[in-house]
């Protein structure tokens, strides 16, 4: 018996989810052990990181917004309204890698935080077709009068606005988590800031993603579709405004944590995309996801040639 209505794919082996959750906590151990080495900042950004991804994906559930997990080991909350842990891990290694990534760049802050948002999204464009074929989660398009779209609708079967949220997210977290880095307090407080951060981002989401996203679409009829395109063409304007206006630069620090993330879930995704027997049902969907790996690969191989020691000359802000 098939685990979804309107969903052709069975269970996913029984070996996929808890793959899957030990290597979620081993990237985050990776980047914990590189955190850790550079001190009270970096940890509290991961950690700062891992607790806004397990709070937001714990309201979300919690409050009906059109998805559930599936059973992983460790899981947090009551059912039908948990959440898997290997989730948040996964929140905070992409957020925190990603960053390890465009501090390479001297970059004003607005263009940081774009940057940041952007390359989240390549790593989620090629986990999220795939996992929700592997029922690592699901939306239940049936449940709200879409039967027909299981597959097709949107992203294929992906919601635009699950991509608006994930970009959103990592761009509200970095956004305010850089300011708060720029207070002059002592370590200790300096360890509290990534709270205050939080709960600003928070605040930010739901307005974004509830009051004005309703508002956007009662005046204007503005959709899901039209905010994601509008927010990318804002981010990647934020992006080639900053890299014009980018700091000096001499090297480059770009440790493994930086790679090991995006490589992993590019590699694991793509590879199930193609042992779940999923890479025949779309030809357009497979040939994206061959893209989208290419990209991220693209993206960071020229830094991957040169890691040396960074020292910001300039910065523009």
């Amino acid at each position: 018996m098939l685990p979804f209505a309107n969903m052709p794919y069975g269970n996913a082996p029984g070996y996929c989810f808890p793959v899957t959750e030990l290597c979620m906590y081993a990237l985050l151990f990776i980047c914990g052990w590189h955190a850790f080495k550079k001190g009270t900042g970096h940890v509290s950004w991961l950690l700062g990181a891992l607790g806004f991804g397990l709070l937001l994906e714990y309201v979300n559930v919690a409050t009906n917004s059109g998805y559930v997990y599936g059973q992983f080991w460790i899981m947090l909350g009551k059912a039908p309204h948990n959440i898997p842990l290997c989730i948040g891990c996964g929140w905070a290694v992409i957020i925190y890698s990603s960053r390890l990534f465009t501090d390479n760049l001297a970059l004003p802050l607005w263009a940081a935080a774009a940057l940041d948002s952007l390359l989240a999204l390549n790593i989620d464009l090629s986990m999220d077709v795939v996992a929700y074929r592997l029922h690592m989660w699901h939306w239940d398009w049936a449940g709200r009068g879409y039967p027909t779209e299981t597959l097709t609708g949107q992203w294929f079967g992906v919601p635009y606005a699950n991509f608006y949220g994930w970009l959103l997210v990592v761009f509200f977290y970095s956004l305010f988590g850089r300011l708060l880095a720029k207070v002059s307090v002592s370590d200790t407080w300096k360890a509290l800031l990534p709270l205050v951060s939080i709960l600003i981002s928070q605040i930010a989401l739901w307005i974004a993603l509830f009051p004005f996203a309703n508002l956007l679409k009662q005046l204007f009829g503005i959709s899901s579709m039209h905010r994601l395109i509008g927010l990318l063409a804002i981010l990647v304007a934020l992006v080639i405004s900053g890299y014009v206006k980018r700091g000096k630069i001499n090297g480059y620090y770009f440790p493994p944590a930086a790679s090991i993330v995006p490589l992993w879930f590019h590699v694991y995704f793509l590879s199930w995309l193609f042992l779940g027997g999923f890479s025949g049902e779309n030809s357009r969907m497979t040939a994206f996801s061959i893209f989208n790996v290419v990209l991220g690969f693209l993206l960071h191989l020229p830094l991957l040639m040169k890691r040396r020691p960074v020292t910001i000359l300039a910065e523009t802000r």
